[in-house]
Order: structure tokens, then sequence, then C-alpha cells
């Protein structure tokens, strides 16, 4: 890895129309438009960057972006060094992005800060991995486990996880890694598949989207919930009679439910065995999830994709909150608080089947879910991690799907970088795309 300085930065507000067609419509969000809060870190290398983003969706991204901007300028001017400085890097910029005073009062952990921090971090990860030339998922895999968990941010962890705990852990597991590398490159990561069941979609739409998805390999699939009971009953029997008794089906109810009426209509669902049933209530509610996962039992409740930070992970972990444990790689402090998730989930057996319902998540999180296997879970039983179908021609190293499972990425970095000719179309507002919507709803109006 050469010595690297940070010279520039870009950052952009990126949208995609998927209100359009509904495509990630839910419960909680009727008709978003898939949108990411994009950074580039330029070095002194030349051709060599960083890059990286944050998921939002549509409204509000300008907010986002103006704080990945905040922090990613302070990084300009900044030396690096080498692949031997890299760690000690890592970790002051972790500290810097995270527990600056300015940052704790706005968060502290949480909210637009927290977003814009797992952009920028995204980005130095990225740019580290591509500097080593190696995918992410082996960058993690080969650093000695004293210098990665000094990249983690262990803070706040310590009455149930310590750095030296968490250095045995992944001193146990590293003599399957080889072995394991090899499993993933025949067979690839399980996966489960949401693009069919968007809460938007018609039953005719569901039903020619799962039979095409049948016929392609999946094992595992996803339906949107908590429009209404009886919607969500008709769904789901249409969708178990099409897939038979063998595959998987999760449902999602994407926090719509009060803590009893949760209850209730989960009760009114587990006749099509349920693999999980999602978020179904608050995600900030921990109290909330174990109740329901009492009163359900044995459905397996699953959640985490909105949750703030590992210390609401740990409080979730701990308490048997969830049985199904979903880390995002937007949402906490990059691969940063993502790995000591994984290593809380598998102390306490919580199988982590990562959040990808969005732009470019797949791309990201499915280096975690390789890491995981290879690093520290062990272990492919009840794990799945989701994909969507739409916006991967929108990255230069897209994700590749077979038979249901995600194949191992080959290229160098962690697969973020956007292409030019999708930052051309749809960066917002001035974007080839959202330009001509503008003068055709101009036109229209006039």
């Amino acid at each position: 890895m050469p010595r690297l300085k940070i010279v520039d930065v870009s950052v952009r507000d990126v949208r995609f129309p998927t209100s359009d067609t509904l495509s990630g419509s839910d419960a909680m969000n009727p008709s978003p438009d898939y949108s990411a809060s994009y950074v580039e870190l330029m070095t002194d290398h030349s051709g060599l960057s960083g890059f990286g983003f944050t998921f939002t969706i549509g409204r509000g991204s300008d907010i986002v972006t103006r704080m990945v901007a905040e922090l990613a300028e302070q990084f300009v001017g900044r030396s690096v060094g080498d692949v031997a400085d890299m760690p000690a890097f890592m970790a002051a910029s972790l500290e810097e992005l995270t527990q600056d005073s300015f940052l704790r009062w706005l968060g502290p952990e949480k909210g637009v800060a927290h977003l814009a921090a797992a952009a920028v971090l995204n980005a130095l990860w990225d740019l580290w991995a591509r500097a080593a030339g190696v995918p992410l998922w082996q960058l993690l895999a080969e650093l000695e486990p004293q210098q990665l968990v000094s990249c983690l941010s262990m803070r706040h962890l310590g009455d149930v996880l310590t750095p030296d705990e968490a250095v045995a852990m992944l001193e146990e597991r590293r003599s399957g890694h080889q072995r394991r590398i090899e499993e993933l490159r025949a067979g690839g990561y399980p996966a489960y598949l949401t693009s069919v069941g968007w809460l938007g979609y018609s039953d005719e739409q569901v039903r020619n989207l799962v039979n095409e998805a049948i016929g392609q390999g999946w094992n595992a699939f996803k339906l949107k919930v908590g429009g209404s009971l009886e919607d969500d009953r008709r769904r789901i029997a249409m969708v178990r009679e099409l897939i038979g008794g063998e595959r998987k089906l999760m449902v999602d109810a994407n926090q719509v439910w009060e803590v009893p009426e949760a209850i209730e209509w989960i009760k009114e669902l587990t006749d099509w065995d349920l693999s999980w049933v999602e978020e179904p209530t608050s995600p900030d509610d921990i109290a909330g999830h174990r109740a329901i996962a009492e009163a359900v039992a044995p459905v397996p409740i699953a959640s985490g994709e909105q949750a703030h930070n590992r210390i609401m992970f740990k409080q979730f972990l701990a308490s048997g909150a969830i049985g199904v444990c979903q880390i995002d790689s937007c949402r906490m402090a990059s691969v940063n608080e993502n790995i000591p998730v994984l290593l809380l989930a598998a102390k306490y057996d919580v199988p982590v089947c990562p959040h990808a319902g969005g732009v470019g998540l797949c791309e990201l999180v499915q280096h975690l879910s390789m890491f995981d296997y290879i690093a520290v879970s062990a272990s492919l039983d009840r794990r799945w991690t989701e994909y969507v179908d739409h916006l991967h021609e929108m990255f230069v190293s897209p994700v590749r799907i077979r038979g249901g499972a995600y194949q191992l990425p080959l290229a160098a970095g962690f697969s973020s970088e956007m292409t030019e000719e999708a930052l051309a179309a749809y960066s917002y507002p001035d974007g080839t795309v959202w330009k001509a919507r503008a003068e055709s709803s101009n036109s229209h109006g006039s």
C-alpha cells in the first residue's frame, strides 16, 4: 500500500425515483425514492480514492448530505500513511467522527450525525481495501485480531464484551478461515428476496415475481405487512402456496404496530410457518420487542436495521428481545460498529441476517456477511442476507447473485463506487434525470 494523503473530497446527494414503481414501499414508507449521500475521498496517489455513502429515502437527503460534507471536509490534507499506519488512522478517525463533543451533542451516536459518520467511515474502509488491493471482506479477515479490534467501537460494551474477549473470539475462529472462504467461493452466502413483496404491489405482481424467482433458484422470500390484517393473511397464504412448505417465508411490518396490536396481529399470521416477523414495533422499544417475542414464541422476532448504535444491540441481544439480529451498513458507524455487533450476536448465539433493502446496501453488507461467516459465527445456520433486485447497475462492482446466494466479491474495495453515468443522471437536483422531470413538471404546470 502506498503512503497516502487525502487531498480533496466530493459529496453528492444522489436520488433514484423508485416511488414511480412503488419499489421499496412498506407500511412506514409508502412511496420512497431510494437515495444516498455519497462521498469520494481523493488522494495524492493518481486514480486512488475511497468511496462511501449512507442510505436515505429522498426528501431530507439534502440535510444528511450537508452533514456528510461537514465531516468529510475535515479530512482534506490528512496523511493516511501506509498499510502499517492504517489501523491507527482508522481508530483516530472513528474517535473524531463519533466522540467529538459537537457530534455527541447532536447525537450522541445517532441520527443525522451518525448517518454521516457512516458515509465517511465507509469511504475510509473502501480506501484502505483499494490501497491494499483486496476486497473488504478479505482485508478484514486477514487483519490480525488485535489490529482489527483496535479499529472497532468498543466503548460502553465492556460489561458484556471486552476488547480482550473480542480478540479471543476472533483468534478462536482463525483456524478455519481458508476452508470457509473456499465454501463461499463455491456456493456463496445464502440470501432472501424482498423484491417480490413490496406493500404497494398488486397480488398479480407478487404472484408473477414469486414464480419468476422460484425459477431463478430462490428459496427464501420476504413480504411486507401491516397495511390490513385481511390483506396480510391473503397475501401470505398466496405466497406460501406458491413457494411450498420447504422454502422460507419472512414478513416485515416496518415498525407500524403498537405492542399489544403486534402480539394480536402476529398470532393471526402464524398459520404459514414464518421464519421471522421483522420490526413489529418502534425500533427503539427494547422492552416492547421482548414482550412481543415472549408472547408469540416460537415465532422469532427480527430487528436492528433502525437501531442507532451498538449499545442498543447490546440490550436487544442480552435481554432476549430479538431472535434475529439485523445490522445495517449505513445506520451505524460503518464496519467499526457493525463488527462488535457481529461479535455480540455470536456471544448470545443469535443469527445475524443483515438488512439490505435499499440502494447500495446489498453491495456493502455482503462483505460483512462474508466476514461474519469466515471469522466470527463460522455458521450458515438460520442465516440469510437480504437482497433487492434494483439499482445494482448504478455501481462499478455490483453484487453477483446465483441460485439465491451472494457470490464472493472479487474487486478491491467495499463495492461502494457508483458509475459516472449514474452520478451524472441521478445527482439531485442537477442530474439529467431530475432536470428533465423538473422541466416536464413545469411545462405541465403551465
